[in-house]
């Protein structure tokens, strides 16, 4: 399982990404949807989802909506119109990224990625 350190930086990218795809969804979902795509090894939670979610919003990268299902207030998050090109840089930045650090940890890694362009 990925440590605390390492999913620091990239929670956001990887809440944008889930939003970019998905368009609308809660925190719940978002939760499961990490913990299901990286097969439990990646698990976000709520402590540390909340306060990005709450500092994209005040970015005016997502917006939210709220709906009451089951007598429940559920609040739902998506990207904003400006948020959709931000979310598009930050992803693509965190490919680049993890493309880099694959280059570092298997420096045959970079020779086939360089070849592949």
């Amino acid at each position: 399982m990925a440590t605390k350190d390492l999913l620091k930086g990239t929670l956001k990218p990887i809440i944008l990404k889930l939003l970019s795809e998905k368009g609308r969804l809660y925190g719940y979902e978002m939760t499961q949807s990490v913990k299901e795509l990286t097969q439990g090894k990646i698990e976000l939670t709520f402590g540390a989802l909340y306060p990005i979610l709450h500092k994209l919003e005040e970015e005016g990268i997502v917006q939210t909506e709220s709906e009451v299902i089951n007598n429940r207030n559920r609040i739902y998050y998506s990207l904003t119109e400006s948020g959709k090109g931000k979310a598009q840089e930050m992803i693509e930045e965190l490919e680049e990224f993890v493309s880099s650090l694959k280059a570092l940890l298997n420096p045959n890694y970079g020779l086939n990625y360089v070849l592949a362009r």
